[in-house]
């Protein structure tokens, strides 16, 4: 999967993005959807039969699934690389946004299809990164991080650290499939997955003490 934002608004919503609403929803309401559009986005055009292979599904579901998503304006056929024998697809956009609490609470059930595919997704690639740690360069081992911080945060604080974290990705080079050739010698393809998960049914926090109290035991005589 690629560029994938499922929170709230970053500081700007790129040209190349598209703003999910109720029928994008629900076309990539499917996992397989989600990484077909993932694929297209970090590797460029190609066609059902080699997106199958990467995907391990047969060409035909591919297929289906390229045709739902070009109906749903999400791919396109690629004409210029296509023939009579083979379709070849590209993705419309870079990037795909689903902000909308409305439409969340219209399609509830659409919302958190879409949503558990991501974090499936998700979990997938860093599964991948880890199973080939160890046979990558050692500056490049160095640098994969899993980290979680306990913050207890308002709301609106909440906000805040999302909006100033996509300012810091921001100031970073993004990727596609031709920005390769313009990189800086060295440079590769990371991928930073950034999750803010309310945890409200964490336990509250124990009352302070009102007065003094007696340590346990025996009082003192």
């Amino acid at each position: 999967m690629s560029d994938t934002n499922t929170g709230q608004d970053g500081p700007h919503v790129e040209a190349d993005a598209v703003v999910l609403d109720a029928k994008g929803l629900r076309a990539l309401a499917h996992p397989v959807r989600v990484q077909l559009v993932g694929l297209l986005r970090k590797y460029g055009p190609s066609t059902a039969t080699r997106l199958a292979e990467r995907l391990g599904v047969n060409s035909g579901t591919a297929s289906y699934h390229l045709r739902q998503l070009g109906a749903a304006g999400f791919v396109e056929e690629d004409t210029e690389r296509g023939n009579a024998r083979e379709r070849w697809w590209r993705s419309v956009h870079r990037t795909t946004w689903f902000n909308d609490p409305e439409l969340a609470e219209r399609e509830p059930e659409a919302a958190l299809a879409y949503q558990q595919s991501v974090a499936a997704i998700y979990t997938l690639r860093t599964q991948q990164t880890l199973n080939g740690l160890r046979t990558m360069p050692r500056a490049w081992r160095d640098t994969f991080d899993m980290s979680d911080w306990a913050l207890r945060l308002t709301p609106e604080e909440a906000a805040a650290l999302y909006r100033e974290l996509t300012e810091v990705i921001a100031r970073y080079r993004r990727d596609a499939p031709e920005a390769a050739a313009h990189a800086p010698e060295g440079a590769e393809r990371v991928a930073v997955i950034t999750q803010i998960l309310p945890e409200l049914d964490a336990p509250a926090a124990p009352s302070l003490p009102s007065g003094p109290q007696e340590a346990e035991g025996d009082p003192a005589s």
